[in-house]
């Protein structure tokens, strides 16, 4: 039986598959990253819990007075005396002027500023109740906002992965259409429609990889991503992206440098993923860096690991915005009229992929000057476990 879950708009019952909410026919996608701003607004803007009691406790001369044993006139005058220099240099408290000036005895300071020690006793104990229990609320607040985050990032996933499974059918038959007009099966072609065909292969196949790659992601947050990890040669790996990326950069007016040599570098990892992780981060390199710029990758490595990395004389990246390059669906120049395209899955799938082969993407940036990227692989340590 399919799982289901509250719709963002009506709150009825959707099945997770669906693309509209039959109820009140809202697209879940749209619907499901609105609600999502209004839950993370909400605990943004939630004031904060005071920690610090408001508390009016009575000063010794204002209690006195109340009491009936010290008059206003009496205060005022052991206020002014308590400014004067006591024998040991220092000044007086309240109560010592009162008492060298015989304005009340010992005993009964004494009774007052215990009363008013246990009145601030009582109300701490009574403010620390109150705190216990509006933090309680608070966590009760922030996990049933949690609770629906994950509801709708679930929702968006499986729009993302009906949606690009419905897609592929469609850009299949285009791709064989274009395909047979490529080898001249549906008749001869101008030069002008030559040209015209090479632009829309090229764009269709930007849009296949963009695609797989939201299946990709889609099977990842439903569960369904399994790594086969094994020996293989990352060597080979990263010389297969250079020829692809040398193209690329040569297309961007880029100079390309490759820091690679020809020994073998085996190491343990799932070939296909590791693949597509390189030239995702070479693509990047090259997205972000204006013609004329420079982009590098290297693999260096020793006994224990592999370290595979990209840097570039790129835009760069504020420090403070650097987590936020993994987040899926985000995008740093997220304006209407931003200059590079992508829909904000790459390198979200680029840190799964790594993480999930027990390593990490690190990332040094500085705006304007470019950016490393790098992660690192376990070497294989003997022929034997590589098998040839």
């Amino acid at each position: 039986m399919d799982y289901q879950i509250p719709c963002p708009n009506c709150g009825l019952p959707v099945n997770q598959q669906e693309l509209e909410c039959p109820h009140c026919g809202v697209n879940l996608a749209l619907a499901a990253v609105k609600s999502e701003q209004e839950v993370i607004s909400k605990i943004n803007t939630n004031p904060a819990v005071p920690i610090t009691p408001e508390l009016l406790v009575p000063r010794v001369g204002e209690l006195l007075i109340e009491r009936g044993v010290l008059t206003q006139t009496g205060l005022q005058r052991a206020l002014k005396y308590a400014k004067k220099p006591g024998p040991d240099g220092h000044q007086r408290l309240v109560g010592q002027a009162l008492l060298e000036l015989k304005l009340i005895d010992r005993e009964t300071l004494d009774q007052v500023i215990t009363e008013q020690i246990l009145q601030l006793h009582t109300a701490l104990q009574q403010s620390n109740l109150m705190l216990e229990q509006r933090v309680k609320e608070r966590t009760q607040e922030l996990q049933s906002a949690l609770n629906k985050l994950a509801e709708l990032n679930q929702l968006k996933s499986n729009f993302i992965s009906n949606v690009s499974h419905e897609l592929r059918t469609p850009l299949t038959h285009i791709r064989g259409y274009l395909d047979l007009m490529n080898e001249g099966s549906l008749g001869e072609l101008s030069q002008e429609q030559s040209v015209a065909l090479d632009v829309m292969l090229r764009s269709e196949a930007r849009l296949e990889e963009l695609i797989e790659k939201m299946i990709e992601f889609s099977m990842e947050a439903s569960g369904q991503f399994t790594l086969q990890i094994k020996p293989a040669n990352l060597t080979e790996v990263v010389e297969g992206v250079v020829k692809q990326a040398e193209t690329r950069a040569t297309n961007r007016s880029i100079v390309f440098h490759s820091d690679v040599s020809h020994v073998p570098c085996v190491v343990r990892m799932d070939r296909e993923k590791v693949q597509w992780v390189v030239m995702e981060l070479v693509e990047n390199a090259i997205k972000f860096t204006h013609p004329g710029g420079q982009v590098t990758l290297g693999l260096d490595w020793d006994t224990d690991f592999a370290k595979f990395y990209v840097v570039d004389t790129g835009i760069g990246i504020e420090p403070e915005k650097l987590s936020e390059i993994f987040e899926p669906y985000h995008q740093l120049d997220g304006s209407s009229t931003r200059r590079y395209g992508g829909i904000g899955l790459g390198l979200a799938l680029v840190k799964k992929i790594i993480d999930a082969h027990g390593s990490e993407v690190e990332v040094t940036s500085r705006v304007g000057q470019g950016t490393y990227i790098q992660f690192q692989l376990p070497m294989v340590k003997s022929e034997g476990e590589y098998g040839g």
